[in-house]
């Protein structure tokens, strides 16, 4: 299956560039490029991209506005945000609207090939090398809330859902908690779609960050 790619970024050229770096996998294709949120909105309804790399500084309306008309129409898009954690104050506005997960823009290109591949398959993407900066950053923005007891759960997760979840706060795969957690894959992602049922999110990334509002990790 070709997986169709959106990118959005005011930049040209780092667009230009994102094209020929994804354009040498068999598997992906950039069906259409926008410079700012309105053109990506109007791009989504158009071409029905399966993912869309969003920047989140753009002109006439920004990543994280442009993220959530997408994910709260009805379009299938998964939106992937690609931007510089460091000096990119809505980044968890970005999370929050409903991106399925986030990227540096110096991630290898490997990376950024796994984690469009694992967005296209429903999967969410937190790169661990930046998921221990989200989780506290996360937790310095919400610290002055009251943690929430697992008790106001419907249904309370199990010992051993609430120790995959902190494994997967951090950015692992399911491939990944299940080597350290000495389990199958299959049974990894059984208790994430456990997880996520009893949360009420959507994804992995919306998991984690609810789970640290709520003193669970």
């Amino acid at each position: 299956m070709t997986i169709r790619i959106l990118l959005v970024d005011d930049q040209a050229l780092f667009r230009e560039g994102l094209h020929t770096l994804l354009s040498v996998h068999d598997d992906l294709e950039v069906v259409g490029e926008a410079g700012n949120g309105q053109e990506a909105i109007d791009a989504v309804d158009k071409l029905a991209p399966d993912v869309v790399l969003m920047d989140l500084r753009m002109p006439v309306l920004n990543g994280v506005a442009a993220t959530r008309q997408i994910t709260e129409s009805t379009a299938n898009s998964r939106v992937i945000v690609l931007t510089t954690f460091d000096d990119d104050e809505y980044v968890f506005d970005g999370l929050r609207a409903g991106a399925v997960g986030y990227l540096l823009k110096d991630v290898p290109s490997a990376k950024l090939v796994e984690a469009i591949r694992a967005t296209a398959r429903g999967e969410s993407f937190l790169e661990p090398s930046v998921a221990a900066k989200v989780v506290a950053e996360f937790s310095r923005m919400s610290g002055s809330q009251t943690a929430v007891s697992q008790q106001n759960l419907v249904e309370p997760l199990s010992e051993r859902e609430l120790e995959i979840l902190g494994v997967l706060a951090t950015g692992a795969s399911n491939r990944e908690i299940a080597n350290e957690l000495f389990i199958t894959e299959g049974t990894v992602k059984n208790h994430v779609t456990n997880i996520l049922g009893k949360l009420g999110v959507r994804d992995r990334t919306q998991a984690a960050l609810k789970a640290k509002d709520m003193g669970l990790i």
